[in-house]
This record gives structure tokens, C-alpha cells and sequence, in this order.
């Protein structure tokens, strides 16, 4: 290594900027691989999954979350993710099957301090009521909510500000209204029930915690 050069100020100057930008990248490449390699198999897929659900790219959030499940069998994520793009394009029994498997995974699998696992478990069931409504069968419907409450209330029983904002309606309709409505509308005569209000039923929230 020639010394001497470091004594021109230009060279010592481009060689400090080429050292910090060396630096940089490094930390920045380390910092990446270590995000990678911490996070769990198939996280990353759901995540994009969850990106096109939210901007309604039904095909690509399916691919996403089918290819989540291929990496990691039984992901959570990856089924509540896949169930909800069967319930939102009106694929109603491959959503009731995988929202069903899902449930009776976590009720398999659940340890009592796995928070996050309660919550999804109410949100399947949340989930699957929306789907029993949406066809008509609001007994189960009914059951679902009431067990979905009884899960977690805390988790799907109310959005709050950022929810309303995201979900853009004032007040969205969550599972207890929607359950306190179908107690009262079920006790009635056949006859007299409104039991369907579609400009009411497009605004209820579905759930995606996991």
C-alpha cells in the first residue's frame, strides 16, 4: 500500500467516503440477514399476503398466503389470510372449511398464554360467523359471535379510531351489535325478522390478528 497518497487530502478524503459507504452496506446487509434469519417461515409471505388483501388483489394475496402454508404447514396467518380470500370473492365453502380446520388447529394447539393464538381463535370464529350470515345460516352465525365474545372480547369485540379510519365508516358494525341483533330478531315470529340489511351487513369488520 502506498502511504504517500494519503497524504493528498483529495485521496485521503475519497477514502474516508468510500470507508463509510464499505461500512454502511455492511451494517445494512447484517441488519437484513439478521430480520431474515429471526424471522419464522412463512411470516414474510403472509405479510405480503396481507398487503394485496388489503388493496382487494384477491389472487395475489391467495398465492401469497398458499405459498406461506408450503414453507409452513399450519400457519396461522397463512389460514386465516387464505379464508378471508374465500370469504371476501364469495367462495363461501372453501372459506367454512378453512376457517373450521383453523379452529379446531388452534383448539388442538393453543397453550393458555399464547395471547396472540386466543385472538386469532376469536377471529376465526368472528370470521366464520360473517360467512354463516352472509349464507343465510344465522343460528350458527349467532354461536360463532357469542363464542368468538366469549374467546377474546377484548380482540374483535371493537375497533377503535384507526380501525374506523382504515375501515372508512364512522361506527363499523362489530359482533356483538351483530349478535345482540340476531338474539332479538330470532326470538321473533319468522314472519316479523329482518334479519338481512345489506347496506347495514357491508360495513361489519372482519378480523385478521395472528
Amino acid at each position: 500500500m502506498n502511504l504517500k497518497a494519503f497524504s493528498d487530502p483529495k485521496v485521503l478524503r475519497r477514502f474516508v467516503i468510500l470507508m463509510g459507504i464499505a461500512t454502511f452496506a455492511m451494517f445494512s446487509f447484517w441488519a437484513a440477514l439478521r430480520v431474515y434469519v429471526r424471522t419464522p417461515d412463512g411470516d414474510y409471505e403472509v405479510r405480503q399476503g396481507d398487503i394485496h388483501l388489503g388493496d382487494d388483489k384477491f389472487d395475489a394475496a391467495l398465492e401469497r398466503f398458499t405459498e406461506a402454508l408450503a414453507v409452513s404447514p399450519d400457519h396461522r396467518g397463512a389460514l386465516m389470510g387464505r379464508a378471508l380470500v374465500y370469504l371476501r370473492t364469495g367462495r363461501y365453502a372453501e372459506g367454512e372449511a378453512e376457517f373450521t380446520y383453523l379452529i379446531k388447529y388452534l383448539e388442538k394447539t393453543l397453550v393458555p398464554d399464547d395471547i396472540t393464538g386466543i385472538a386469532v381463535l376469536a377471529g376465526a370464529h368472528a370470521n366464520r360467523g360473517i360467512l354463516y350470515d352472509r349464507t343465510g345460516r344465522y343460528e350458527k352465525a349467532l354461536a360463532d359471535y357469542i363464542r368468538a365474545l366469549n374467546i377474546d372480547e377484548v380482540a374483535i369485540d371493537g375497533p377503535g379510531i384507526v380501525d374506523r379510519v382504515i375501515y372508512g365508516t364512522p361506527r363499523p358494525a362489530t359482533v356483538r351489535l351483530r349478535a345482540t341483533y340476531l338474539i332479538k330478531q330470532l326470538a321473533l315470529p319468522p314472519e316479523k325478522r329482518v334479519l338481512r340489511i345489506p347496506e347495514k351487513d357491508a360495513e361489519e369488520r372482519m378480523y385478521k390478528p395472528y
